[in-house]
This record gives C-alpha cells, structure tokens and sequence, in this order.
C-alpha cells in the first residue's frame, strides 16, 4: 500500500485594520476548526502598532508579526514568506473565514508534483445583502469567485487572492509578491496573485495552477462595498492593475481569460438581465446596465494604466527577499 505523505503548511493571515477585529478573530477560529491541521499560523499587520499589539494580548495560539516590508498586502504577504518554515503557504484575508476542509482540499492536489499552486471558491457574505443590480458574474469586484469560474477542480491561469496557497520554494524562487502591485489599506488595487501565477508557471514549464471549488471560504462584503461608487471605482483599479501586469508580463499572458470572460459571460450576462427585466423584475435591467458600466471603466482604467509613465511604489528591478532573485521584466 502506497502511504500518501501530506505536505507541511504554513497559512498566512495579512491584516491592516481594527475595524475588522472580530472578523479577524472568525478567521483564526475557523483555523482551529481544521480538519487538517496547520504546522504554523502567522497574523501580519500591515504598519498598525495599535492592532499589533492588541493581537498579541489576545491570540496566544498563533504567532502575530509586523510587516516588515513595504506598507500594503504584498509586503504584508512577503513578510510571511519570508518566515514560513513548511512545504506549502497558504493565504486567507482578515475577513474570510475558511470552511472547517478547506485546508485538507487545498492540501490534497499537491500530491501531484506539477502542481504549483491551488486556490480555492470565495464566496460573498453581503453584509447588507446583494444589491439587486450586482450580479454574479461581477462578484470578482469583492474579492469572490463570480459566475462562470470551473465548478469542478480545473487548471487555471490564476487563484484568488483570499484563498490561495503556493509551494514555498515556488514562491521563493519567484521572489515572492510583486511591491508594485496589490492593495495598499483601502486602495482597491490588485492582480498581484495573477502575476506571480503567470510567473510561477513561466519559470517551470508543464508546471499547473489549479482552482478547487471544494476548497471553500466565505469573505464578508460590507455595505460599502456593495455601492455604484465602489464597483465602478474597484473595475477603473482593476484596469489599472491589468496594465501593470500586462507591461511584466506581456499582453497574452495578462488578459487571455479577461477576454474569454468579456466575449462569453458577460454577453449572457446581459442578456439574462434584459430577459429579466423584461419578465417584470426591474433589477435586471440594473445588472445589465452594471457589467455595461464595469466593462467601461476597467477598459478606461486599463488604457490609463497603459499610458503611465512608471509603476507606483518600488522599482520592479528591487529585491525584496534575502536569498532570492530581484524582480524582473518579462519581455
């Protein structure tokens, strides 16, 4: 009988705010309720001295660092990376509470040794409820899994941010998390796990990134986030975002399924909320008219982004862990 040998994971909790304090605190409870146990549990503060030091009177059961890096999510993640002492790291947001498997079935996927990385399902808790106008297919605004997203383990281009994990010499190699790119606090900027995706892969050729939709965690969407005002300014950051990506990495790789999702979801997207409205809900023609907006102002922000001068925050060509390769510009 073959004796399957799971690998040792760190998992990885960045946080920059008190005011998800108890959501917080929900996230380290669901680690306590694994059915797979992890080796290590590391909660970064991004640059907040107050949070930092009210974690560590609190939580006794994991170990509570500052960033020491950059302020924002990637030098938060870095910094957990650079501690990480285990086969696998893996990432939850302050505000996603893991299902009591979702440890075991991110785990289980690495037996194959071609498997990179694999991110799991993200799925919204509306604080306020879902607007009537947000549709599914746009849930990827809130950091979720959107409509049209495989529903059976599938290789894919990238994970999500709020439930991913990577093998740790992958990441290391890479030279972790791009400081370039990612959320700074309340900044909606992002695509920073779609890069270091695309470059995990393009350094180890046959290599998979797997998405397991089994793999569940649930991410709390306040009301804030659920307004006109934040979707069209989160789709305007990730158009930016895009173009800084597609300047490393080149075009192709940046936005090949961005176009297979424009070309097929949301035409259907469309068309199901015209149908709708149609049969007597007035919501639907507020969908429709959303994904026509959110198309609008990604497309806008990524031709903005493509006319920048430089990219924000540290130079692609700076390291930014000991022992690794400094960043570099794929041509």
């Amino acid at each position: 009988m073959t004796h399957v040998v799971f690998p040792t994971v760190t998992v990885i909790i960045c946080a920059y705010t008190a005011e998800r304090w108890v959501w917080l605190l929900d996230v380290i409870d669901s680690l306590r309720l694994q059915t797979w146990a992890p080796n290590e549990v590391f909660v970064v503060v991004d640059h907040n001295e107050e949070l930092f030091e009210q974690l560590a009177r609190t939580v006794h059961d994991v170990t509570v660092v500052r960033n020491t890096g950059p302020r924002g999510l990637s030098g938060a993640r870095n910094t957990g990376v650079g501690l990480a002492d285990s086969d696998v790291v893996a990432f939850l947001d302050d505000d996603a509470e893991a299902a009591p498997d979702w440890l075991e079935r991110l785990i289980t996927l690495y037996d194959d040794p071609e498997v990179l990385a694999v991110g799991g399902r993200v799925e919204p808790v509306w604080e306020a409820g879902r607007p009537g106008y947000f549709g599914e297919e746009l849930d990827w605004i809130v950091g979720c899994s959107y409509r049209g997203l495989p529903r059976v383990a599938t290789e894919v281009r990238n994970v999500i941010g709020a439930n991913m994990s990577f093998r740790l010499d992958v990441i290391r190699t890479v030279g972790g998390f791009n400081l370039s790119l990612g959320r700074r606090g309340s900044i909606p900027l992002g695509c920073e796990e779609t890069e270091i995706c695309i470059r995990s892969k393009m350094g180890a050729p046959g290599s998979r990134i797997v998405y397991e939709p089994a793999a569940l965690v649930r991410h709390h969407v306040p009301a804030s986030r659920g307004t006109v005002r934040y979707m069209l300014s989160r789709s305007w950051s990730e158009g930016i975002s895009k173009a800084q990506v597609s300047r490393i990495v080149g075009h192709k790789r940046a936005l090949g399924p961005e176009r297979r999702y424009v070309r097929r979801i949301l035409p259907r997207a469309i068309f199901a909320g015209m149908r709708d409205w149609s049969r007597g809900d007035p919501a639907g023609l507020g969908r429709a008219v959303a994904v026509v907006a959110v198309v609008a102002f990604t497309s806008a922000g990524y031709f903005r982004g493509r006319h920048l001068a430089h990219f924000p925050g540290r130079p692609l060509d700076q390291p930014v862990l000991a022992g690794v390769s400094p960043w570099r510009e794929v041509q």
